[in-house]
């Protein structure tokens, strides 16, 4: 071993002391401004940051736009309108899609792809585009154009090309959401275009290495998930809902959500009943209302009669679905050929088919409609739950010049589809929420017994001019509910009164056998209670909710009402969250939905998961 000599040792400790000093000196100085000059901080480390901003590092970066579904919205007009059959002339349109300027129609992609029908659900088809490794959006276009036969003389006619609709959105690959014409959480429901002729239903997503179709870039910085495993079928949390399910709606997929209660667009479709739905074009933050209809022999649901009830909801921003025989449902899915039978309000036999017909599976998330022979009832098959229809039409002569003679409904297969219609939307008028018992024009038959008394209840309810009036509900120029536009007391606005969830719940009267319309002597009066095991009510967090929310409502135009539930005890329940936000429509024997829930923060303010919020905060340091 090398010796040191005693006076290079020496000088090497002076050195080293020297060190010491300075670091001291250097550490006070840090200290100083770390403690005294407040203004000259330094910055903290964002817990968000960039992990890798790669677009496509795994794949061949592409775009695929599917067309899932497009309704032209004209046939309820041609059905209203007297003395013509232009209702039995299919409209003939087809799609133009503009993908970063590259531009094919759906008679160039699709076999056959001129369409002629009212509404083109489970004809689905897609477009693919080629995109430039690591581009950041592409702009898409959908047209839709409708073939119209004009006048191009005095005795010939041709055919034309009218563009009717034009969406324009532009994609992020960074995010997989689309903004434009349509975007996350607008107001008509995300990848749903409700324009004035046609209604589009569409999906944009891009190629994925792992299939999952969550784009790398959202994987990495967003979520912590593996771009390389296929997370659409799991579920890393435990509440029964896969990843590339809470992603898509802005969920956290690593904390666990009650998405058995969660029902932020009140539509009685729970979050969980949400994604089970979803092949059949859910959306959890707009409402949605399910039929499956099954009939007896010859009584099918007329097509004319679902177009024209579709477009009645679809006016007030509800889409309406009617399952009468769609492919992939489950065993005893719509369409059911049931056997004859008697059917009545009192008899019970409803059950029969309600236990054996309807799947186990959709009861609590469709409403069931029985296609009869007689006149139509809404009355519950199961407990005391509005959530069966039977519809009734008759078609002998007698029968239909009967109708003719005393409700004018013309002897025509028009006059016929608005009498089936106009039945269906007044016992789907009571599984959302308007009943005897909530107006008193609703189901009145008071003007049956003399001509003295319709004469009087011509003055009075006879100005409710709804299909859910028995006085006016087979007027063929109405199939709606009342606008309001006649006034109390004896006229309101049916679509500012409805409970879309109303299927789900208990009615607020038993409606026993031989019972006679209004009811109100047999409803327990008193607000809806809501509770939540574990949680208590904080009048100070809904006062705050309140304030936060304002006039907005997510039922616009029906207003909202709001409170607050706070967490009784964490370390009872430590998955739990701390507060659940709960929603109510402001209408009549409404019940509550839980719209959100999240933590509090050491100031108590509310912090609830926004995937947007990360995003937003991770595209600053880009």
């Amino acid at each position: 071993m090398k010796k040191v000599k005693k006076k290079s040792k020496q000088k090497t400790l002076a050195i080293v002391a020297l060190i010491v000093v300075v670091l001291l000196v250097a550490s006070s100085v840090l200290g100083y401004y770390i403690y005294y000059k407040e203004e000259e901080k330094p910055v903290v480390k964002n817990e968000i940051e960039v992990v890798d901003n790669r677009i496509s590092p795994l794949e061949n970066q592409g775009l695929i736009v599917e067309i899932l579904r497009i309704r032209h919205r004209g046939l309820y007009d041609r059905l209203m309108t007297w003395y013509s059959n232009s209702w039995k002339n299919k409209p003939t349109f087809i799609y133009e899609l503009t993908m970063d300027g590259l531009t094919a129609k759906s008679t160039d992609v699709v076999s056959g792809g001129v369409f002629k029908s009212w509404d083109t659900m489970f004809q689905e088809s897609k477009m693919l585009r080629d995109a430039d490794e690591e581009q950041e959006t592409s702009t898409i276009v959908i047209k839709i154009i409708e073939r119209v036969t004009v006048k191009s003389g005095l005795l010939k006619k041709t055919t034309k090309e009218v563009e009717k609709e034009k969406i324009t959105v532009t994609y992020d690959y960074r995010t997989g959401r689309w903004t434009g014409d349509d975007y996350f959480r607008d107001y008509d429901g995300y990848g749903h275009y409700r324009g004035n002729t046609f209604e589009v239903w569409f999906n944009i997503y891009q190629n994925d290495f792992d299939t999952d179709y969550i784009p790398y870039w959202t994987e990495v910085n967003v979520l912590g998930t593996d771009p390389m495993r296929d997370d659409s079928d799991k579920d890393p949390d435990g509440d029964g809902i896969p990843t590339t399910w809470e992603w898509k709606w802005g969920y956290d997929p690593f904390t666990w959500d009650d998405h058995e209660m969660l029902d932020p667009d009140i539509d009685g479709l729970e979050n969980i009943e949400e994604y089970k739905t979803s092949r059949w074009l859910s959306d959890p933050y707009h409402q949605d209302i399910y039929c499956e209809v099954d009939h007896m022999p010859d009584r099918t649901l007329w097509p004319e009669c679902i177009q024209a009830v579709i477009e009645k909801y679809a006016e007030h921003n509800i889409n309406i679905y009617f399952d009468d025989g769609w492919p992939d449902t489950p065993n005893n899915g719509g369409g059911e050929l049931l056997p004859k039978a008697d059917l009545s309000q009192d008899s019970g036999k409803v059950l029969q088919f309600y236990n054996h017909n309807f799947p186990d599976e959709r009861k609590g998330s469709f409403r069931y409609v029985i296609m009869y022979y007689a006149s139509g009832f809404n009355h519950p098959a199961k407990g005391n739950i509005y959530d069966v229809m039977v519809i009734g039409y008759k078609n002998k002569i007698k029968d239909i010049l009967k109708a003719w003679l005393v409700y004018k409904i013309p002897p025509t297969g028009r006059g016929q589809r608005i009498k089936v219609a106009s039945t269906l939307m007044h016992e789907l008028g009571h599984s959302v929420g308007i009943s005897p018992w909530t107006f008193e024009g609703c189901d009145n038959i008071s003007f049956y017994s003399s001509k003295q008394a319709e004469a009087k209840y011509d003055k009075t309810w006879g100005q409710y001019y709804s299909v859910l009036n028995y006085y006016t509900i087979y007027d063929t120029n109405l199939l709606d509910y009342s606008h309001g536009k006649n006034g109390p007391p004896y006229d309101q606005n049916d679509w500012l009164n409805l409970f879309v969830a109303s299927f789900q719940y208990p009615a607020e009267l038993i409606e026993e056998i031989y019972f006679e319309p209004p009811g109100f002597d047999k409803v327990i009066y008193g607000e809806t209670e809501t509770g939540i095991t574990g949680y208590s009510y904080d009048a100070e967090l809904t006062e705050r909710i309140i304030r936060y929310m304002g006039e907005w409502s997510p039922v616009d135009p029906i207003k909202a009402n709001w409170i607050v539930f706070k967490l009784e005890d964490k370390d009872i329940n430590p998955d739990y969250k701390d507060i659940k936000i709960m929603v109510q429509p402001d209408v009549p024997y409404a019940g509550w939905a839980e719209y959100a829930e999240g933590e509090l923060d050491s100031e108590g303010n509310f912090k609830i998961y926004s995937q947007q919020e990360i995003i937003n905060e991770l595209y600053l340091q880009l």
